[in-house]
C-alpha cells in the first residue's frame, strides 16, 4: 500500500506524524513524505522519501506579512488567534503556496491514504480531486466549529478553481480523522465523523525501567526536579526564559531548560545554581525523573508531560497553546497563565501551588491513563490499511 504523508512545514506539524508513518513503513508500506523544505532533514534523518512541496514556513509568514500592516495578529486577545491565524496564514496563503506542488505529487505517486496535517488545508482538496481517502491527523484538540467556518470560507475559491464543492468543514472531515488529545481534553471530539483515537506519544519508559539519575543532573540540588520548554517555535524570547529561571531560583527545586537548537545557552548566562540550560534533551530520558513542567502548551510537550503522569504550569505564547493551556487548567493538571499574568512572582506562586496540592499530579495521572489507553500507531495503522482494502475491493475511491 502506498502512503502519502503532507504537513506544513514546521516541527510541531510533522513530529506528530511521525509514529504513524513509521508504523506504515514497519508494515512494508511505501510512504512518501511531502513538505517544505523545513521537514527534509527530519525526512532524511529518518530515512522517509521525501518530496518538497512549496517554499519554507518563513515564506508562508512573509507572505501573510505582505497583506497586513503591522505585524499578523499583533493585538489579538488569546481567544481570537485561532479565528485570525488559520484562514489567513493557513488558508488563503500556505494553501495556495502548495496546491500545485501536492497535486503533481499525488498524480504520481497514486497513493492509496492521503495523511494531512489539520492546518495542511491543501491536503483535503488534493484528496478530493484524486479521489484518494483522505486521513486527517490532528495536532491537539479539534479545531471549534466557527473557526472551521471562517477556513472554508477562505480556502472555497481553490475549491472551486478545482471545480468541486466548497465543504462546510474544509474537506477535512471527509475522510477518516484520528483524534490525538484525551478524550476528557477535548470532549467535543466525539461529534467529528470517521473518529478514530490515535494514542499520541509513545508509552513513556517509567522510572522503573531507567532508575539511574541521568548524568545531566550531576551538579544540580537533590530537589523535585522541574523541566522547562518553550518549544521549537514560541521559544524566541530570551526574556521570558531568564523570568523563569528568576522565579524558579528561589524555590527548592532543580531545573533543567532547554532552549532549542537555535538558541545559545550562553546568552543566557549567568544562571541560578540549581538551572542547567541545554540546546536539547531527549524528554523520554528526562522526563521519568521530573515532578512537574513549565511549558508552553504546545501539543506535543503537553501530550508528553501527561503520558508520564506530570502536572504543569502553563505559560501559552501563540498558536493553539492558549486553547490546550486553558483545557490543561479546567481539567485540573495545570495552572495556566495568559501572557498578561506571567511575572517571576506568578510563576514562583503557581509552581508552589501545583508542588503542594497533590490533585494536580493525581488529574495528570488519570490523564496519563487516558493516553496509555488510546490505540497504538501500528494498531491505527493496521485499521486504515484495512479500510483502504474494503475501498478499493468495492471499487470506491480508497
Amino acid at each position: 500500500m502506498r502512503v502519502l504523508f503532507t504537513c506544513v512545514p514546521q516541527s510541531g506539524h510533522v513530529t506528530p506524524l511521525l509514529p504513524l508513518a513509521e508504523a506504515f513503513r514497519q508494515r512494508g508500506d511505501e510512504v512518501l513524505l511531502a513538505s517544505g523544505p523545513d521537514v527534509a532533514y527530519t525526512a532524511a534523518t529518518l530515512g522517509l522519501a521525501f518530496r518538497q512541496v512549496g517554499p519554507s514556513f518563513d515564506e508562508w509568514f512573509s507572505g501573510l506579512l505582505q497583506r497586513t500592516r503591522g505585524r499578523p495578529g499583533e493585538g489579538l486577545p488569546p481567544e481570537r488567534v485561532a479565528h485570525y491565524f488559520m484562514p489567513r496564514l493557513f488558508g488563503e496563503v500556505g494553501a495556495a503556496l502548495v496546491l500545485d506542488d501536492l497535486m503533481t505529487i499525488a498524480r504520481e505517486s497514486t497513493p492509496d491514504l492521503l495523511v494531512f496535517d489539520t492546518l495542511m488545508l491543501a491536503g483535503p482538496m488534493v484528496a478530493a480531486a484524486q479521489g484518494i481517502h483522505g486521513v486527517q491527523h490532528a495536532l491537539g484538540p479539534m479545531v471549534d466549529r466557527d473557526v472551521l467556518e471562517l477556513v472554508a470560507d477562505a480556502v472555497s475559491p481553490m475549491w472551486r478553481e478545482l471545480g468541486l464543492a466548497a465543504p462546510r468543514d474544509a474537506g477535512t472531515e471527509a475522510g477518516t480523522t484520528l483524534a490525538i488529545c484525551p478524550s476528557s481534553l477535548d470532549p467535543a471530539a466525539v461529534t467529528v465523523p470517521g473518529l478514530q483515537l490515535l494514542r499520541p506519544v509513545p508509552l513513556p519508559r517509567g522510572p522503573a525501567a531507567d532508575p539511574a539519575r541521568p548524568a545531566l543532573l550531576a551538579g544540580l540540588p537533590d530537589h523535585p526536579l522541574v523541566y522547562v520548554t518553550l518549544g521549537t517555535f514560541s521559544n524566541t524570547d530570551l526574556d521570558l526564559f531568564r523570568l523563569l529561571f528568576r522565579a524558579l531560583a528561589a524555590l527548592p527545586v532543580a531545573v533543567v531548560a532547554t532552549v532549542g537548537r537555535d538558541n545559545d545557552p550562553a546568552d543566557l548566562a549567568p544562571l541560578p545554581s540549581n538551572v542547567r540550560v541545554e540546546r536539547f534533551v531527549p524528554q523520554a530520558d528526562l522526563l521519568p525523573h521530573c515532578t512537574l513542567v513549565v511549558h508552553h502548551a504546545g501539543a506535543g510537550t503537553t501530550f508528553g508531560a501527561l503520558a508520564h503522569g506530570l502536572p504543569a504550569v502553563a505559560v501559552p505564547r501563540s498558536a493553539d497553546n492558549f486553547t490546550i493551556a486553558q483545557r490543561l487548567a479546567d481539567a485540573g493538571a495545570a495552572r495556566t497563565l495568559m501572557p498578561d499574568e506571567v511575572s517571576a512572582a506568578s510563576v514562583r506562586r503557581a509552581v508552589e501551588d501545583v508542588l503542594a496540592d497533590a490533585a494536580f499530579a493525581e488529574r495528570a495521572a488519570s490523564l496519563a491513563g487516558e493516553i496509555a489507553a488510546m490505540p497504538a500507531p501500528d494498531e491505527v495503522a493496521a485499521r486504515l490499511a484495512e479500510s483502504a482494502g474494503q475501498l478499493r475491493a468495492a471499487g470506491l475511491p480508497s
